[in-house]
């Protein structure tokens, strides 16, 4: 094996070079993630509205007094209350009709102040005839500790 001066081996050379090589990628790295711009509020804002719709479309959607108590851990009192009044036949999470209910969901953009958050829901309809999108807004306010919806309107 060559040496390369005071009794070093390339291959030792070479391997202190990879070393460093990998330190440095990795210190970069981790200095050019991108970072998370979002408001505190928001995300936990979006998450409330993220459980609720993901329990909504993954249960039983048309309306019912047993259907509103199993989704009462992500509303307010106030709202809960306004949707015990839902017209038959309406789906007052989707502002929808129940015999048109949309396949799937996103929760989109949010702004937010200390204790009150509007987030962006983005409905989906896709059939071989139709694809269909429309825009929800969810008002999230926070209610002691949680953030909880407290109502939800056409954008």
């Amino acid at each position: 094996m060559r040496s390369v001066g005071s009794g070093q081996s390339i291959v030792d050379v070479v391997h202190v070079a990879a070393v460093c090589v990998c330190l440095a990628l990795a210190v970069v790295s981790a200095a050019c993630s991108i970072p998370n711009l979002e408001a505190p509020q928001c995300t936990a804002a979006r998450g409330t509205v993220r459980e609720l719709f993901s329990y909504h479309f993954g249960n039983d959607m048309h309306f019912s007094p047993d259907n509103l108590a199993a989704r009462e851990k992500f509303l307010t009192p106030e709202f809960e209350t306004a949707l015990k009044s839902t017209t038959p036949g309406s789906d007052p999470f989707t502002l929808t009709r129940e015999d048109d209910p949309p396949k799937a969901f996103r929760v989109g953009t949010c702004e937010a102040s200390a204790s009150k958050a509007s987030v962006q829901v983005l409905l989906f309809w896709k059939t071989d005839t139709r694809s269909e999108q429309r825009e929800l807004n969810a008002e999230v306010v926070k209610q002691g500790e949680n953030w909880l919806v407290n109502g939800i309107s056409n954008r």
